[in-house]
């Protein structure tokens, strides 16, 4: 109870929403595989890593690295 107090809400969402975080920084600043992102951030497998995302932020983690990457395709494609 303290805790959902102090961070508004349960431990376990808190950490899901943490990982959710942590993979966004990484869809937007890196070419990593989606299983290597979802093992980086705690989520086991790829299809965890797409429920979370899209129960956190409504969408998917490839549409969102899409929208948001920050890697340019010559860096990509150059590596």
């Amino acid at each position: 109870r303290r805790f959902k107090a102090e961070y508004g809400a349960t431990p376990a969402a808190w950490l899901a929403r943490q990982r959710v975080l942590h993979a966004q920084r990484l869809l937007e600043r890196s070419d990593l595989a989606l299983d290597q992102i979802a093992d980086e951030c705690g989520f086991g497998s790829a299809a965890v890593l797409r429920q979370n995302f899209a129960r956190v932020l409504g969408t998917t983690p490839t549409a969102y690295r899409a929208r948001f990457s920050c890697v340019d395709d010559a860096e990509t494609s150059a590596a």
